[in-house]
């Protein structure tokens, strides 16, 4: 596979080291000329390679080893042994032997006074020399070679494309470097040799101790020039196998994404894990300060981690996570030498460091004893309304708003009239308009406007307003929270009816976060729902009688509400009944979700590292969005209200 190979030492211009001596060598060595030679290496140049092997082992990493390596001869060898050399200038240009051979070595042909190049086209090589003779920081000897087959298809087999790339990325290597710009030096030659053609290029700061290179600095480098010199070799390629590749990436994206929505809706007996999660919570509680991973003690942490790759080892997860690591190393390919990568364990996968901090807040969760609800897709049927009780003008309107193959035009002015017909007091006109500006879409989101809507609707007793309206008073949106106002007209809500505003009201009295906790009343309302056929209201009664949290505690009660949920689509009611079939004396509920519910922060951390499909979406006409625009600001908004723009591959859909 076609690739660049990048080393970078450096000089320690200090103790009475300098790198002029380096510079004048890149600047004025001969070149070697290109001749075939397929005689056998001597035996001198055999035991040159054994000694530069054991002294520098990492020469086996370049690119002039492995030609070596398959195919032994004497021009192998004398590349091999010249790029090591120059790879170890600071540590050979004191030693005789080494010396002496990058001083003689054969069949050299010299080509003008010198070959150095950087930001200026002029260089005045003993200016630069004495520079460096005198500079006492660390000085980079980037060695950046190619295979000669890659340089010429490529167009890399002379100076002026390297003096090109190189002055078009100064400023990027210099910020691998941790290098400001205007204190950046450079300058480089370039070498037409062997099999490998090569550029050296010296890389330093002007104020002496500034700089520095890390491996992350270094792989940087390396993907910046390899995405800049394969640029328009892999525009080919895409275009060519543009179609193979979409698949491929729909195809692996589809399983991603099936595997994570497996774990988010999966139930899990975990034993293990839950033991060692409870003990997590424990010890949780020794620990003062921020509860994240990187702020625990080494023995948390690895507990932790253990947490992590207990359950990495469950089938569905192992799967999600081998789908991710194949992706991974087929984009990793192009960039790197590696011929082998190995998959680490999941708690040491710093992509998926989300999940640690994921153990960690479900094991805090179970030391509060924060109830959980288990509803987080919960589908939100308490915002339908009846189609059979609007007039016929706002039907039509809705319909024509909520229909895509409409021109957006047509949508725009549906939704106009619907405004129309709200301000003229049609509740459910206010209702479906104050959602809209809630939610945004056709409209652009207005928070006062979508709260002066739904009250309107709600005075006129439409529950659904009222619901909708208690849980717009209930966000976090700073406009419009107000706790007393949520909690009345979920109540005024509950009381016409609404079953979703019922068991709102009873999770808000188990948390008490808006309103005084209250158990016996939380289980009043969820009562309330329960017996109008909310299956997660009957959900969480079941848990709460199970506990005996403000219900006599009743195993009986508890299977009873467990069963009707479980008939009603319910997931997580069915795994309690298992469980209480299994054994008589169940841990806490929170214990015995841990798993589970670590399971579906696993799914939606997967889920979010899935690879993304191609960019696609309607793409609408800049002429059209100028008249839209025009037509918001004629309706008072603001020119610069650029949502509109953001959401145009979107449709409003207005609640029924």
């Amino acid at each position: 596979m076609a690739r660049l190979i990048v080393k970078s030492p450096y000089i320690k211009c200090s103790g009475g080291q300098s790198a002029g001596g380096y510079l004048k060598y890149i600047a004025t060595r001969e070149r070697v000329e290109i001749i075939p030679d397929d005689r056998p290496p001597t035996n001198k140049q055999t035991q040159l390679i054994a000694k530069l092997v054991k002294d520098f082992p990492d020469a086996k990493e370049l690119m002039e080893y492995e030609d070596y390596s398959s195919h032994p001869t004497k021009a192998t060898a004398s590349a091999l042994i010249t790029l090591a050399l120059e790879s170890n200038w600071d540590r050979v240009q004191g030693t005789e032997g080494y010396a002496k051979y990058i001083a003689l070595r054969p069949r050299a042909e010299r080509l003008g006074e010198h070959g150095l190049f950087g930001d200026d086209d002029a260089v005045d090589l003993a200016a630069v020399a004495d520079e460096l003779d005198h500079y006492t920081g660390n000085v980079w000897t980037h060695i950046i070679s190619l295979h000669r087959e890659d340089a010429e298809r490529l167009g890399y087999d002379h100076a002026d494309a390297w003096r090109t790339l190189l002055r078009t990325h100064r400023n990027d290597i210099a910020a691998a470097m941790k290098i400001p710009p205007e204190d950046f030096r450079w300058y480089a030659a370039f070498h037409d040799e062997g099999n490998h053609p090569h550029v050296h290029m010296m890389a330093w700061s002007a104020k002496p101790n500034q700089a520095y290179l890390s491996k992350d600095g270094i792989r940087q480098i390396k993907s910046t020039l390899t995405n800049q010199i394969f640029r328009q070799e892999l525009l080919h390629v895409y275009e060519q196998k543009s179609k193979s590749r979409d698949e491929l990436v729909s195809e692996a994206r589809k399983a991603m994404l099936e595997l994570a929505k497996a774990m988010r809706e999966m139930t899990c007996i975990h034993p293990e894990a839950e033991q060692t999660i409870w003990d997590l919570s424990r010890q949780l509680g020794q620990v003062g300060g921020r509860k994240t991973y990187g702020y625990l003690p080494k023995p948390m942490k690895k507990l932790v981690d253990g947490i992590v790759d207990q359950m990495a080892r469950l089938p569905t997860v192992d799967a999600c996570y081998q789908t991710w690591w194949e992706l991974q190393c087929q984009v990793e390919d192009y960039y790197s030498e590696d011929k082998k990568r190995i998959r680490p364990p999941l708690s040491q996968q710093k992509e998926f460091r989300q999940i640690k901090n994921a153990v960690i807040k479900e094991a805090e969760h179970i030391r509060m004893n924060r109830f959980s609800f288990e509803d987080e897709e919960m589908q939100d049927d308490g915002e339908q309304i009846s189609a059979y009780d609007m007039s016929y003008a706002c039907q039509d309107l809705q319909s024509i708003a909520n229909d895509d193959s409409f021109p957006l035009e047509e949508r725009d002015e549906a939704a106009e009239q619907l405004e129309q017909l709200a301000d003229a007091g049609d509740a459910h006109a206010q209702y479906i308009i104050g959602t809209a500006y809630r939610d945004g879409g056709l409209l652009i989101p207005d928070t006062a406007k979508a709260q002066k809507f739904l009250e309107c609707a709600a005075k006129q007793e439409i529950d659904a307003a009222q619901y909708a309206l208690g849980k717009l008073y209930l966000s976090d949106d700073a406009d419009v929270h107000d706790p007393a106002k949520g909690i009345y007209w979920l109540k005024r809500s509950a009381d016409n009816g609404n079953d979703y505003a019922a068991y709102r009201l009873g999770k808000e009295y188990l948390s008490g976060k808006n309103v005084s906790k209250d158990t016996s009343t939380a289980a009043e309302y969820l009562r309330q729902a329960a017996n109008d056929g909310n299956a997660y209201a009957q959900y969480l009664l079941g848990k709460l009688t199970l506990m005996g949290e403000g219900v006599p505690k009743d195993m009986d009660t508890a299977q009873y509400w467990f069963s009707v949920a479980e008939q009603n689509g319910h997931t997580y009611a069915g795994y309690f009944l298992d469980r209480m079939e299994r054994q008589e004396d169940l841990p806490p509920p929170n214990i015995l979700l841990s798993a589970t519910r670590l399971l579906y922060h696993m799914g939606n951390i997967f889920r979010d590292n899935a690879p993304a499909p191609a960019a696609t979406g309607v793409q609408i006409d800049r002429k059209r969005l100028a008249r839209l625009r025009q037509k918001r600001v004629a309706l008072g908004h603001k020119p610069d209200d650029h949502e509109l723009e953001q959401q145009q591959g979107f449709s409003m859909k207005f609640h029924m």
